[in-house]
């Protein structure tokens, strides 16, 4: 004769099993661990020319313009590349915590303008931005 409390088949499961929930968490955070490195050395700023939604910018920045023709101007001052990268770390020297915007025109090669953004990030700015225009 078996009590309440026993082992009979009419006695009911009152607590819940999560070991395969907190299995497949597990499993799910490691392959986010792993993955997760591996997407940000891909990920680059793209230029595109328009975008439907952006957002207005939060501090000063210094805009720097590429136009049609390749010219790189800083501040309506048309500069080559070596004058840019001297006035830059001019200016990181009064305001290390400089943001600069980076407006180029659409049919610019993707080259030039990684070329701009290169000696930009050589001088020594840390916050550097693409400008895209709404829709």
């Amino acid at each position: 004769m078996a009590g309440p409390a026993g082992n009979s088949e009419n006695s009911l499961i009152t607590g819940i099993n999560i070991t395969p929930l907190v299995d497949v968490v597990l499993v799910l955070l490691i392959i986010f661990m792993a993955t997760a490195p591996l997407l940000m050395r891909r990920a680059l700023s793209v230029n595109v020319p328009r975008a439907a939604h952006n957002e207005p910018k939060a501090t000063a920045t210094l805009q720097i313009q590429m136009t049609a023709v390749g010219e790189v101007s800083v501040e309506k001052k048309k500069l080559d590349l070596e004058q840019l990268d001297r006035m830059l770390r001019e200016r990181l020297l009064t305001d290390p915590a400089l943001h600069v915007s980076l407006a180029a025109d659409k049919t610019i090669p993707y080259g030039e303008v990684v070329g701009v953004m290169d000696v930009v990030r050589g001088a020594g700015v840390k916050k550097l931005a693409l400008e895209v225009k709404s829709k």
